[in-house]
């Protein structure tokens, strides 16, 4: 037996949940290395280093 509601929920209270499924900007840091704007805890993908560590061989 599925949930049956009793009373009509208005449009205003079912809106009022789904306020907060609002999407975020990503949260970017510089590279240690060099410099450029990356995701944090990633190799950063254009000097394909990580935690100053070389991961990627770059051309």
């Amino acid at each position: 037996m599925s949930i049956c509601p009793k009373n009509k929920s208005s449009k205003g209270r079912r809106d009022k949940r789904r306020a907060n499924w609002k999407m975020t900007a990503p949260n970017l840091v510089k590279c240690s290395k060099c410099g450029e704007l990356m995701m944090p805890h990633r190799v950063c993908k254009s000097c394909g280093s990580y935690n100053k560590k070389e991961i990627i061989a770059q051309d």
